[in-house]
């Protein structure tokens, strides 16, 4: 009898591996996605406005120093809410919404480094974007939402 129930244990075991390897696959994003947004938004909200809207590249598009600063509160708040609702385990729901969020303000980013004709640094946001998607549809998905 000992043996059947040590066979099912091992059975079961076997079987919360992905579900288990998954979870810390999706916390270990969530906070490099939350690191890369509080360290950006922090930058974006450290520095002056007329700094900001003075720094970049030649060719990128010039965007107002307040605008800046609005993004960079958004990534701040985007950070905190792709970590703490599901670490603290209140409305855990808001997390999917903080990367898809993020997801919005990265997709303008990609826009924004196509439309100043520089293509290959569109890369980045674009993959933070993909890594934001992977986070949004799969809490999504665990919470019983189709999207």
């Amino acid at each position: 009898m000992s043996l059947i129930t040590n066979t099912a244990t091992a059975a079961l075991a076997v079987s919360m591996e992905p579900s288990r390897l998954k979870n810390a696959s999706l916390w270990g994003v969530q906070f490099l996605l939350a690191a890369l947004f509080l360290f950006a938004g922090g930058m974006k909200l450290a520095i002056p406005a007329e700094t900001l809207a003075s720094m970049g590249s030649p060719n990128q598009i010039p965007l107002p120093g307040l605008f800046i600063k609005f993004i960079g509160v958004v990534e701040v708040l985007g950070a905190l809410g792709l970590v703490l609702p599901r670490l603290l385990r209140i409305k855990p729901q808001l997390t999917p919404l903080a990367a898809a969020g993020l997801l919005i303000v990265m997709i303008g980013a990609v826009g924004l480094t196509l439309a100043s004709g520089e293509i290959s640094s569109a890369a980045i946001p674009l993959v933070v974007g993909l890594l934001l998607l992977f986070v949004a549809k799969t809490l999504f998905r665990s919470q019983g939402v189709r999207g």
